[in-house]
């Protein structure tokens, strides 16, 4: 039969009558024991048993001739693909994964993405300022977290500018990184928190608000603390204006009693910081008791810093005298 099948029908025309059918029957039949004869000679290509396209093609070749003979004169199918259940051109992607060439090497899951990743570790990233979407997707997390298990720690990492963007525009309310702070004092978890980048406003609060001696800064991160400021006024009515001018002050105290709190330094002497903006690199940090510990690669590094002066001393030491205001 394979060999019947390697015989071009381009040749063969439908017919309508049940005589020329009977004819073309015979002609097919003749020309098939012909070349069958004279196949010696001819050398043959390989025929694989195992194609599904050719043991199909030869199955309906051997039950069901006239399926073969009774092909349409105008078809947008290619040939022969008609007399399947489900003809396809191309195999599907799962198909082709599970051949034999692309086993090798194929992942046996799809690859998560990358936030996912971070939670499988037990990290949650704050790397955007604290918006409603933010602030949602790290309360989620952390709730997901401790209820996976209560015990283990959780690693949250900060780079954020806080409720405002770089320039100093507002883009959040105040209540986004008090959301966050409430729901980090209501687990049972220990809370790693570790600077990369910046922490600033709010974000400083989250740096310091983690578990007593886990609060870690990398070497060339940046904090700074300041006053919440209020969002453009617009075309307000003044007294609108005054009521969130008192918002924003109710806000600013409850942001020094926390960072007091944490950093365990006075209220006024945080409010005193806090006049203008107040920046703290790593160490600076360290002692105003924001972070416990930096992030070194060594220990020996750590000692060389911990032994160099504050830029204050440095200034006392070269007799200059820092102005009180500028």
């Amino acid at each position: 039969m394979a060999t019947c099948l390697r015989l071009p029908m381009a040749s063969s025309i439908p017919c309508s009558s049940s005589s020329s059918m009977t004819l073309k029957h015979r002609s097919f039949n003749i020309r098939c024991a012909a070349y069958s004869n004279s196949s010696s000679n001819i050398p043959m290509p390989p025929f694989n048993p195992k194609d599904p396209f050719l043991s199909k093609l030869a199955s309906v070749a051997a039950n069901n001739p006239d399926a073969l003979f009774s092909r349409p004169q105008n078809s947008d199918m290619p040939p022969f693909l008609d007399i399947y259940d489900s003809p396809k051109l191309m195999a599907t992607p799962a198909q082709v994964e599970r051949s034999v060439s692309y086993n090798e090497h194929r992942a046996s899951t799809p690859p998560p993405d990358l936030p996912s990743m971070l939670l499988h570790g037990r990290i949650v990233y704050i790397g955007m300022p604290l918006v409603s979407a933010v602030t949602e997707l790290v309360i989620a997390e952390l709730m997901y977290l401790q209820y996976m298990d209560p015990k283990a720690p959780i690693y949250l990492y900060i780079n954020s500018t806080g409720t405002t963007r770089d320039d100093g525009e507002t883009v959040g309310m105040e209540a986004e990184g008090f959301a966050i702070y409430d729901s980090m004092m209501q687990l049972q978890n220990e809370i790693h928190t570790v600077a990369v980048g910046a922490a600033i406003g709010q974000a400083c609060l989250l740096l310091a608000a983690g578990t007593k001696g886990k609060r870690f800064m990398m070497p060339h991160a940046k904090a700074m603390i300041q006053q919440p400021r209020a969002p453009s006024s617009g075309l307000m009515q003044a007294s609108d204006v005054y009521i969130r001018a008192k918002e924003v002050i109710v806000n600013r105290d409850t942001l020094v009693k926390l960072l007091a709190k944490h950093t365990e330094n006075s209220e006024e002497t945080v409010s005193n910081v806090m006049r203008r903006p107040y920046y703290m690199d790593s160490i600076k940090a360290r002692e105003f008791g924001v972070i416990d510990k930096i992030l070194w690669r060594g220990q020996e590094q750590e000692q060389i810093m911990a032994s160099v002066d504050a830029p204050e001393v440095w200034d006392n030491k070269a007799g200059i005298k820092v102005a009180d205001a500028i």
